[in-house]
């Protein structure tokens, strides 16, 4: 019996024990849940043994990871995915209980199905498939799934450092894979970096009077006009030594984003949108999104924003904001650069808050380890597969593609570009779900050959 027989035949187990995954609220965000999150490990932990490998619960500072392993042979194969999900709310906006998978219009809804516990699922099960029609992998297949993912993976650094040798494989497929607009799977070979901040501004000890507006200090606007020094009125990053920090795309990056096909007209109906920013168009704005650090404010904040009116000059202001990163541009430096560069223009007043870091991570479009994933759809009739230099998001990759030296990249496709990642109602296709289950059987075969 092929693999895709095996799937077709299975369905209704697969997705049984797919929303018994789901029932479990993982929230990383709520640390009062321990005894939900040991048992949420602890099913993932079970479900590997089910399937033939050895598994154990692995203890960090945080939430324990899961790591499992089967198999033997001269490759290696690491795998990471993880089971903590986003707290649900705001839960009016749900169309059911996010943590009660309700089936309708071909999706499964629920929280975590399509990032990540849908990926890590489908991977589980593909092994126990594979194993079914081959038996023993060929190829030593190692598991990490992650429990602190949603709030930043603060305990992964330490974790895979003190494991590398544990760690050590030829290649690493991550989380985060999806099928665009029309269905083409897409195939992440990076990450951005990042260095999320904040910048603080202080005026008076309290909350002034605005008949005093004329001569006291505003934070408010003091913020702006720091910000406004960071972009200028064209949109464009200003921010000094930034663009000296970044590797240069390679001519394979150019040339693979010369082949993505991006709809602009569906992403702007998507976002009830007329234009980009700074009017960007085809292939220009798919650069600026893939290989071009960002300079975004997140939100900001400050005085009276309620109901009516109260004249005040606010006594403090605060933006946060996140710089997305590509290679060569490290957060520390860029933390730096931005301290000196709001000092040389008379910012020093300004704090400059390091609220979190992330490295960016990047694989060669022409690895091995991208050809396999390619030629895996293709052995299932997929021959439209797209291959991105990057994300355009961030994550900690680079502790396993750069410190660890791994070949690491996102395949799959469990979710879609409208699977409402971190928003209510959270979906992906049911029949997308199967489908992965069957890819990933596929790629072990092929890793394996």
């Amino acid at each position: 019996m092929s693999i895709e027989e095996r799937v077709s035949g299975a369905r209704d187990g697969l997705l049984e024990e797919l929303k018994e995954f789901l029932r479990m609220p993982s929230i990383s965000a709520r640390k009062e849940d321990t005894d939900g999150f040991r048992k949420c490990a602890g099913w993932v932990a079970e479900k590997f043994r089910e399937a033939g490998a050895e598994a154990r619960m692995m203890e960090t500072d945080g939430h324990p990871v899961v790591y499992a392993e089967i198999g033997e042979g001269e490759k290696t194969l690491l795998s990471y995915g993880h089971y903590d999900v986003q707290p649900p709310e705001p839960l009016d906006l749900w169309e059911s209980d996010p943590f009660e998978p309700a089936l309708r219009d071909g999706g499964i809804f629920a929280r975590g199905v399509a990032d990540d516990k849908g990926d890590v699922l489908a991977r589980i099960q593909a092994l126990r498939l594979y194993i079914e029609e081959h038996g023993q992998p060929t190829f030593k297949l190692k598991f990490l799934i992650e429990g602190e993912e949603e709030i930043g993976s603060p305990n992964l650094a330490p974790f895979v450092r003190n494991n590398a040798e544990l760690l050590a494989a030829d290649a690493c497929i991550w989380e985060g894979s999806m099928k665009d607009g029309t269905g083409r799977p897409m195939i992440f070979c990076g990450t951005k970096g990042m260095a999320y901040v904040e910048l603080r501004a202080k005026g008076a000890s309290h909350d002034l009077h605005s008949m005093y507006g004329g001569i006291a200090p505003n934070p408010v606007w003091r913020l702006i006009q720091a910000l406004r020094t960071i972009k200028d009125e064209n949109g464009e990053i200003t921010l000094d030594g930034l663009d000296a920090l970044a590797d240069p795309p390679s001519e394979k990056d150019l040339e693979a984003i010369g082949r993505i096909p991006f709809d602009e007209a569906a992403m702007k109906a998507s976002w009830n949108v007329g234009a980009f920013d700074r009017n960007l168009t085809g292939e220009a704005a798919l650069s600026e999104m893939l290989l071009r650090p960002t300079a975004n404010i997140a939100g900001i904040q400050s005085g009276y924003t309620g109901p009516g009116t109260k004249t005040i000059v606010p006594s403090e202001a605060f933006v946060k904001m996140d710089f997305r990163l590509v290679s060569g541009q490290s957060p520390g430096p860029v933390l730096e650069l931005i301290r000196s560069h709001l000092r040389k223009r008379g910012f020093d007043d300004i704090e400059v808050v390091d609220l979190h870091g992330v490295e960016a991570a990047k694989t060669p479009v022409d690895s091995p380890i991208v050809r396999t994933a390619v030629e895996s759809w293709e052995d299932l009739g997929v021959d439209d597969a797209v291959v991105y230099p990057t994300i355009g998001g961030s994550g900690p990759t680079s502790l396993i593609a750069t410190e660890l030296g791994i070949p690491t990249i996102m395949t799959g496709s469990v979710a879609n570009t409208d699977s409402r990642l971190h928003a209510p109602n959270e979906w992906v296709r049911l029949d997308d779900y199967f489908g992965a289950v069957g890819y990933f059987a596929r790629f072990f075969e092929r890793f394996g050959s």
